[in-house]
């Protein structure tokens, strides 16, 4: 068995069936969108992390359909927000309307639909800054302040937000302070013939399948548990800080992409999100503790959004994804007795 951070310890048997229970929500993503099977299993990564999802991608590739059917599986409250243009911050929080009542008249507050498990913020960058940044202290602190007043948000509360490739017409970046709230940023790609070819025969109007419930939030409660009980080696998480540590071009360990390209490396949040992302994608695997796989399968989706690049990387095609590849292939892994160091842990 494995001691978990919280003292516990996570047995085999218990990874197992948490496993299984993790393995019956992929499967029902799978069936509901055809192809994207990396996406989904990254997807649910950040979920069983307690991590908000930024998605991208042109429209029609199903970023909503995706969101709509975790819902589903999850069985937990649901919330669709379309961000446009003239959106105003309280569309986002709620606001109080003056209101008639036995005493006379008075301000009664009217929850936005932020008071939700899953928010989906669809074509969040549509919106203008301000109402983007609406969601910052509700991403954050999983409250919302009004007039003063602060009210805690639901458990869970996970935003996963569908955003247009920011050369389209009608969309407006975003800030750096928001993109750092995602956990992960993961880019939706189109599909293969083969696929197309699937969607076309057997789903008529590109209809989605008919979704069960596979959980609640009492049995996504106990997945988190398990997730916060694998165990993080020593050398895992100083693998971690070194590929964080590495984004910054002042670093002895940044690589020339890095040092020509970077204006601002990743923030500790990022070390923070490979990690617990990390415990997740272990579980995932039927593992009881983090190995340097589990790292560099979430590493990019983790750490890119966070890099601010220069303008000559956009000139020269460098993205935030090439400079955290070229940063794993830089650092490598740590030397010296890993494999024993995580089997005396496993023991």
């Amino acid at each position: 068995m494995v001691e978990g951070t919280g003292g516990g310890l996570l047995s085999p048997e218990e990874v197992e069936v948490a496993q299984g229970h993790a393995d019956e929500i992929l499967a029902g993503l799978d069936r509901a969108i055809l192809g994207q099977a990396q996406l989904t299993r990254l997807l649910l990564t950040a979920v069983l992390a307690r991590g908000h999802v930024l998605l991208e991608g042109l429209p029609g590739l199903g970023k909503t359909e995706l969101v709509k059917a975790l819902s589903r599986l999850l069985r937990l409250d649901f919330r669709r927000l379309q961000f446009t243009p003239d959106l105003l911050p309280g569309d986002v929080t709620g606001g109080h309307i003056l209101e008639e009542s036995e005493h006379g008249r008075r301000m009664v507050f009217h929850p936005g639909p932020v008071f939700t498990n899953l928010l989906l913020a669809d074509e969040i960058n549509r919106a203008s800054p301000k109402t983007q940044s609406a969601l910052l202290e509700a991403m954050q602190e999983r409250s919302v302040t009004v007039l003063g007043e602060t009210r805690k948000l639901d458990v869970p509360f996970c935003v996963l937000a569908t955003q247009n490739p920011i050369e389209l017409e009608g969309t407006y970046p975003l800030p750096e302070a928001q993109l750092d709230r995602f956990l992960f940023k993961l880019e939706v790609r189109r599909l293969d013939s083969a696929t197309l070819q699937t969607i076309i025969t057997e789903r008529r109007a590109g209809a989605p399948p008919e979704l069960q419930p596979v959980t609640d939030g009492e049995g996504l409660a106990a997945l988190f548990a398990a997730v916060d009980r694998i165990f993080l080696p020593k050398a895992v998480a100083a693998y971690i800080a070194r590929i964080v540590d590495a984004t910054h071009a002042d670093s002895a360990l940044a690589p020339s992409t890095v040092k020509d390209y970077v204006r601002f490396g990743a923030s500790p949040r990022a070390a923070i999100a490979i990690a617990e992302s990390a415990r997740a994608h272990a579980l995932l695997g039927g593992k009881p503790n983090v190995g340097f796989d589990d790292v560099i399968a979430v590493a990019i989706p983790a750490v890119a959004h966070r890099i601010v690049l220069d303008y000559r990387a956009k000139l020269d095609g460098i993205t935030g994804s090439g400079v955290v590849q070229s940063v794993l292939d830089a650092i490598g892994e740590l030397e010296g007795g890993l494999s024993k160091n995580l089997q005396s842990h496993a023991s």
